[in-house]
């Protein structure tokens, strides 16, 4: 999809009126091929840096899109291009993309010698800036694009109606004997079938003790009867990505403690997805949604006590060790981070919650709870020690090899309630 012009102009300006650039000049870089260590002729895949690509709707490789205030949010904006050469076109087929060529930059800059030069997107060869200034600028040039225009959410619904297909089209794999890394094979074929142009991450799928890997990488591993099959897997369309968890079981009988846990962070992950409103704080529905996860594992009595205080002092880390979720758009943790001028909460367990603003329409973010039994926490005697009360290590070490229960869905903050774009992938057990 090619944005329309009157499309770029709205972004454009929208980030104009967001940047406090007072006289300075603002140049976003695409960046640049990075060759493969080998010393051969190869690039890794070439990839126009985010912040670029929105304003451009370009893989252009050593891009720049240079600003200036004085004429205007919209006039104000000259997309520089390099030259295809010779050799591009023959052996990858590229053409000359739309611009202003590459060779006329320094004559830009040089009437412009006199103000402050800001860089923002990828570093920029031969152009010296002000790197203190672009620090400064930079959370309000996230912040501007946090919220996903028409044609951007157009994008991540596509993304979403291929990710579902790929959900749809592994149902028949989930049984013992079969591996992860067929898993893996079945999920993203489905993925490009149904229109993907890309998959938005690395496919993660874990079956037993690796569905607790947070970023497990599919092996050879076969599923064996009653192991927890953790899939998180989404496709992109032209860069834009829907992000999706779901945790299954092999041949789909769950014992009654599997049943119980995956009940526990089903029930926290659409109670939250109520409370994604316009206005709410996202670091607040973490710790609700953590008291509640801390709640079902009290009643399981895998914890005990009372379900707020183990949170305040973070027990729930022992078995949640992440955050509540990120936002998402051109990259699958896209414009995440902090309100600009809102520093890092230095609570230890927060350090993982990759979002911390208030939400506001338009917003495209994923709600992703999951409760683990990770030997690397579990068998830490720090831990073990600091929490002995908050614990019933004794079920725990019976449940060492269980694996993780993970589940994500998309969704979009809008005036209302949200819009669960992933609603359509079912997340019950059998």
């Amino acid at each position: 999809m090619i944005f329309p012009d009157e499309v770029l102009r709205a972004r454009r300006a929208r980030v104009a009126a967001a940047l406090p650039l007072d006289d300075a000049v603002l140049l976003v870089g695409a960046g640049d091929p990075i060759p493969l260590p080998e010393g051969t002729d190869q690039t890794y895949p070439f990839r126009a840096h985010s912040d670029y690509y929105f304003l451009t709707a370009l893989e252009c490789r050593g891009g720049v899109v240079a600003f200036d205030p004085r004429h205007g949010p919209e006039s104000g904006w000259v997309s520089f291009v390099p030259e295809t050469t010779e050799g591009e076109r023959i052996w990858e087929g590229r053409t000359q993309p739309a611009g202003t060529s590459m060779a006329l930059l320094k004559a830009w800059l040089n009437e412009r010698a006199s103000r402050p030069r800001v860089v923002l997107g990828a570093p920029i060869r031969g152009v010296d800036a002000d790197a203190a200034r672009a620090a400064a600028l930079r959370p309000h040039f996230l912040h501007a694009r946090r919220p996903k225009d028409p044609a951007e959410l157009t994008l991540i619904c596509r993304a979403a109606a291929a990710t579902a297909a790929g959900y749809a089209a592994i149902q028949p794999h989930l049984k013992a004997c079969v591996s992860e890394r067929s898993i893996q094979i079945e999920i993203e074929a489905a993925f490009f079938r149904a229109g993907g142009t890309r998959t938005g991450y690395g496919t993660i799928v874990g079956t037993g003790p690796n569905s607790a890997g947070l970023h497990f990488e599919p092996t050879s591993r076969t599923a064996q009867p009653g192991d927890f099959i953790l899939i998180d897997a989404g496709a992109e369309i032209d860069r834009y990505v829907c992000d999706v968890t779901r945790t299954y079981v092999a041949d789909g009988s769950p014992s009654s403690f599997q049943r119980d846990l995956h009940a526990v962070v089903l029930a926290a992950q659409e109670k939250t997805i109520t409370r994604c409103l316009a206005g709410a704080e996202w670091k607040a529905l973490h710790l609700q949604c953590a008291a509640e996860l801390v709640s079902g594992l009290v009643q399981m009595d895998v914890m005990r006590g009372d379900p707020a205080e183990l949170v305040a002092r973070d027990a729930h880390t022992v078995f949640y060790p992440h955050g509540l979720g990120h936002l998402v758009g051109l990259g699958v943790r896209d414009a995440s981070g902090t309100l600009p001028g809102r520093g890092k909460d230095p609570r230890a367990a927060l350090q993982t919650l990759r979002t911390d603003l208030p939400l506001e329409p338009g917003y495209a973010i994923t709600v992703e709870p999951g409760l683990y039994f990770i030997p690397a926490l579990l068998n830490d005697p720090i831990r073990r020690e600091r929490h002995r009360d908050d614990v019933n290590w004794k079920l725990v070490e019976q449940h060492l090899d269980l694996g993780g229960v993970r589940i994500e869905d998309t969704i979009v903050v809008t005036t209302g309630v949200p819009d669960v774009l992933t609603a359509g992938i079912p997340k019950t057990l059998p």
